[in-house]
């Protein structure tokens, strides 16, 4: 038996060479022909794993709350088994631990840290049996695809009900904290500081009423989308105490944030290389996972510190432009909720604003581009010097921003995106950064040109 699995495993590993040489990243590929071959070796290969495995899922910030807990991780020497490409089907947890398994059955590697994507979280707890599972936040995205999140916070509820997984909850979401309220021992997370309250929920905001009785929250402070402190005044439910909080937090621009990080053991200043009040939401995430795995306050925030941007969230690139280099940081926008983020920290950035906005409806996306509307543009409206719009759905794009505010001699539409992006990157102020705003499949169309021009090292880096 031993060595009919070690035969699929060569198979397997023989796809994903075969990918590669046909120019994909081979992130899903190798995974999704050994589970045809083996269906049961997302758990025989996981069962493997000396420390276990920790499960990552959110609508938004998996892949960097991921890529925080996998620094702090590291830099505590755990020796990782981790899916960091953001392949996170049952398809990319496979392949991370098929690459793992090099030369035959055994698992180089102790601890599995996996980002998982919200509909497969099921199927891959229930394989894995993880010692620990983080939600991070539910926001209504890629409806055509999730349905609506009450449904997936049904699914994530059965999880945890059927799981002795330590629970590590986001107690700012209703949803989530709500999953966490038949269990003892939940770790919850959340941020304490109401300089960053909102005047109010945004009309796209997407938990407005308690689960337990159906009245409308009463929201004390509004800090991301409906993320914040609230309670219910008809069965007084309300927010959990944050075991591990964010205090005096900084916003500076698109680079970099800051905050004070509370833990069992105490608290320390946390400055982030990544900007915005959900790179703070992501590190507190990372660090109440890392926390319940025993890793040590000083070793958390040096991890956290040492986070750079996961491929196309806050990364930056240096373009080669006709009028010479030009700095491009690429933001990811996939629903309201994160576009309203990006949008509100770009307001933290003096002056005006070149932009790219790149708008696809692939099935990765959602096919359902009516979530724009929903993004709060007007935020930024008035400080659009040009915008170039790209993608499939280009022209829509340009339409919500016209009804925004955006004067329409500000707005050119270049649906192909090589074309677009020298558009936009010869256009404005010289030693003005231009600001990418992709959707996820727009985001890998832009790295996968970036790295044909020898701007970025590759998709995956």
């Amino acid at each position: 038996m031993a060595g009919l699995l070690t035969a699929k495993l060569a198979i397997a590993r023989g796809a994903g060479a075969l990918s590669r040489l046909r120019g994909s990243g081979a992130t899903s590929l190798p995974g999704r022909v050994l589970m045809q071959l083996e269906p049961s070796a997302i758990a025989t290969l996981g069962g493997r794993l000396a420390e276990g495995s920790a499960l990552i899922s959110a609508t938004n910030g998996k892949t960097t709350t991921a890529a925080m807990a996998a620094g702090i991780l590291a830099g505590e020497g755990v020796e990782l088994v981790h899916n960091p490409a953001g392949a996170n089907m049952a398809g990319g947890v496979a392949t991370a631990l098929l690459d793992a398994a090099s030369g035959g059955e055994r698992i180089a590697g102790k601890l599995g840290l996996f980002e998982v994507d919200e509909l497969w979280l099921a199927r891959v707890a229930e394989e894995l049996q993880p010692r620990a599972i983080l939600l991070g936040n539910l926001f209504r995205d890629q409806l055509d695809r999730y349905g609506e999140l009450e449904a997936i916070a049904d699914s994530w509820r059965e999880v945890l009900l059927a799981s002795d997984a330590q629970a590590i909850l986001n107690a700012d979401d209703p949803l989530l904290a709500d999953l966490g309220r038949e269990r003892a021992g939940v770790v919850y997370f959340g941020v304490q500081d109401d300089s960053l309250a909102l005047p109010g929920l945004a009309h796209a905001a997407d938990a407005k009423h308690c689960r337990n009785c159906g009245a409308p929250y009463v929201f004390d402070a509004v800090y991301l989308g409906h993320l914040g402190r609230y309670h219910c005044p008809s069965c007084g439910r309300g927010r959990p105490e944050p075991d591990v909080r964010a205090t005096d937090v900084r916003l500076q621009g698109v680079r970099s944030a800051a905050f004070t990080l509370t833990t069992s053991e105490g608290s320390a200043e946390v400055t982030l290389a990544l900007p915005g009040l959900y790179n703070v939401y992501n590190a507190l995430a990372a660090a109440a996972l890392t926390s319940s795995l025993g890793v040590p306050l000083a070793r958390i925030v040096a991890g956290l510190q040492g986070t750079r941007p996961a491929f196309g969230r806050a990364e930056t690139v240096t373009l080669s432009t006709p009028r010479g280099p030009r700095e491009l940081r690429i933001l990811l926008v996939k629903n309201p909720a994160g576009a309203n983020e990006v949008l509100r920290t770009l307001t933290l950035e003096d002056g005006s604003h070149d932009l790219l906005g790149i708008l696809n409806d692939q099935i990765a996306d959602g096919r359902d581009v009516s979530w724009i509307w929903d993004a709060d543009f007007e935020l930024l409206a008035g400080r659009i010097a040009n915008v170039v719009c790209s993608g499939n759905r280009a022209a829509d794009l340009a339409a919500r921003l016209k009804y925004a505010g955006v004067e329409e001699e500000r707005i050119r539409v270049v649906p192909e995106l090589p074309a677009a992006l020298a558009a936009a990157a010869e256009q404005g102020e010289r030693g003005r950064p231009l600001f990418a705003l992709p959707t996820y499949t727009a985001m890998l169309a832009l790295r996968e040109l970036l790295a044909s021009r020898g701007e970025v090292a590759g998709r995956w880096s």
